[in-house]
């Protein structure tokens, strides 16, 4: 089995490291296509006004100047001359993706572009305080046991599989859950103001870390709980039942003439 490895935290991220020791616990035919910096919130974008270029560390490690989605095109069209892998990895995020946090996530990003070109993805990020406190060692213990046990099960080809784990020592995990995709009831990011040597003004994102009250069954709730969520997404973003009152609306506008 062929696995891509790509990542939004870049090149030199310690995640990185932990996703290529679960691909090699699944595989000796392992690729790392990331990005050269670190490309956090870059959702899906593409680098379209700018050149991108490759840089090779060895065999069958590169990095791109570009998105994680990036990588995955350059990984699959140049490195690997075209020929799909038959498992796209991303991550591990250096910080969970959930609720709203997967439209902007460039870690789901990657899994998503992955899926886009027919190759079964799944995305991997964890759960932490701090970016200097992060628990490598759970995914590391748990996440080859998770992909595994969902290659087995297979998923629609429309499928993302968006995997993250709690903030817990690997044996303090308290389960895997099958979660939907949750959302908080507090606005947590915020920017902060500051002044730089020359007195101008500029600005931080943050995040206030302030938890939400999630219902049962959502990936807050699991991850919360301290179990491992698992959650399938799809990029399909239509709201059925506003477009059923949507479409009678419009016809009800059109009796009128």
């Amino acid at each position: 089995m062929r696995i891509l490895c790509t990542n939004d935290d870049g090149i030199y991220a310690r995640g990185l490291e932990a996703l290529v020791k679960i691909a090699r616990d699944l595989s000796d035919d392992v690729w790392v296509v990331a990005p050269q910096e670190e490309q956090s919130g870059a959702a899906r974008a593409l680098t379209l006004a700018h050149p991108i270029r490759m840089r090779q560390y060895d065999e069958r490690r590169f990095a791109v100047t570009g998105t994680p989605s990036d990588a995955v095109l350059m990984g699959i069209n140049k490195v690997l001359g075209g020929e799909k892998p038959d498992l796209i990895l991303s991550g591990v995020n250096n910080g969970q993706n959930l609720a709203e946090d997967v439209t902007v996530s460039g870690t789901i990003a990657g899994a998503f572009q992955g899926m886009s070109m027919g190759v079964p993805s799944v995305a991997l990020s964890l759960s932490r305080l701090a970016r200097d406190q992060a628990k490598w060692e759970t995914p590391e213990a748990h996440g080859a046991k998770i992909v595994k046990m969902l290659l087995e099960a297979r998923w629609p080809e429309n499928v993302v599989m968006n995997v993250n784990f709690p903030d817990r020592a690997p044996d303090d995990v308290a389960g895997v859950e099958a979660t939907a995709q949750g959302h908080r009831d507090a606005v947590q990011l915020f920017a902060e103001e500051r002044k730089d040597l020359r007195g101008g003004t500029y600005y931080w994102y943050g995040y206030t870390g302030e938890l939400s009250d999630p219902p049962e069954g959502t990936d807050l709730r699991a991850i919360y709980e301290g179990r491992i969520s698992i959650t399938p997404l799809h990029l399909s973003l239509t709201d059925f039942e506003a477009r059923k009152a949507l479409a009678g609306v419009i016809e009800a506008n059109s009796a009128k003439g």
